[in-house]
């Protein structure tokens, strides 16, 4: 009698532990709407542009939903295209010198109002402008400031006795314009996650330096920079994953001219699915997954380099 009722016990033990308490019902709850969104405006579309580089789609196709699978074809169109190349150099230079300058300009920035003088909230609020502003105002003032005849960059550079430059217009210079407007978009997010990382970093280190003679420059070798590489590589991680997609600014200023000097990834995948008059859907799908694969190839090499530094 007694072991009947031990087994009795035991059991209803077990499907309590298995039933949900309020707490897991309440953390599913809050899951739910996250996993929902990540499911509709993450995972799908991801889905679906795989799909379109797989198959051979047209107008016809997406009415009637018979578009045939073609595999990698897609694919060999988009490397055996004399864009690619171009496109790829114009991908690498626009991302890497975008990063580099909006990096080293938000970290000198970021330490010159760590000094907490006056008016330094104020100033600092300031350069949050170009990340506050829509970026078809921000593009369009660029295309503005750069024109070749009314632009004030051309009436600086005469009113100094130098000549205009086609900013614009000129293969030579399409490319460096939208960095230059880039870099200055870019400015504001490195300042602000770089000296939040500074306001991290205690006081008393710079003050013991200080007491063994360290000036400026070796303080911010010796305690700074290594102390602000943790939210160093996730600034530049983040940086490359939205330069990388960037069309806004390029569209807008040059549309990838001219003559494609100022195309890149993002704005190719835009001109093959929907700059032409016969829409290639397939190649611009995988133009777009190529981005994708850099991005995420990027970001396992960031999680690499975190867990080697855990580990150490």
């Amino acid at each position: 009698m007694q072991m009947t009722r031990d087994r009795v016990s035991g059991k209803a033990a077990v499907e309590k532990r298995r039933r949900p308490s309020s707490g897991q019902w309440a953390a599913w709850a809050f899951l739910t709407p996250v996993t929902l969104y990540l499911v509709l405006f993450y995972a799908y579309p991801l889905y679906r542009n795989l799909d379109l580089s797989l198959r051979h789609y047209t107008v016809r196709s997406f009415v009637n939903g018979d578009a045939p699978f073609t595999g990698l074809d897609n694919y060999r169109t988009v490397l055996d295209d004399p864009t690619f190349l171009p496109a790829l150099v114009h991908t690498a230079v626009f991302t890497f010198v975008s990063l580099a300058f909006q990096y080293a300009i938000g970290l000198a920035l970021a330490v010159f109002f760590h000094q907490h003088f006056r008016l330094s909230a104020t100033l600092r609020a300031l350069f949050l402008v170009p990340w506050l502003l829509p970026l078809i105002v921000s593009a369009s003032t660029w295309s503005w400031m750069l024109n070749s005849d009314s632009g004030i960059v051309n009436a600086a550079l005469k009113a100094v006795g130098l000549g205009s430059v086609n900013w614009l217009t000129s293969p030579s210079w399409s490319l460096v314009s939208v960095i230059l407007a880039n870099i200055w978009i870019g400015v504001p997010f490195n300042l602000v996650v770089l000296y939040s990382g500074l306001q991290s970093i205690p006081g008393s280190l710079y003050e013991a330096a200080s007491l063994d003679g360290a000036n400026s420059w070796q303080r911010f070798w010796s305690i700074t920079f290594p102390l602000l590489r943790p939210v160093s590589a996730i600034t530049l991680l983040l940086g490359l994953i939205y330069t990388l997609k960037v069309f806004d600014i390029i569209w807008i200023m040059t549309k990838g001219g001219p003559a494609d000097s100022s195309t890149t990834f993002a704005t190719w995948s835009y001109q093959l699915g929907f700059g032409n008059l016969l829409p290639a859907f397939g190649p611009g799908a995988a133009v777009g997954n190529l981005l994708v694969v850099a991005a995420l190839v990027f970001g396992f090499v960031y999680l690499r380099v975190q867990r080697k530094q855990a580990m150490a």
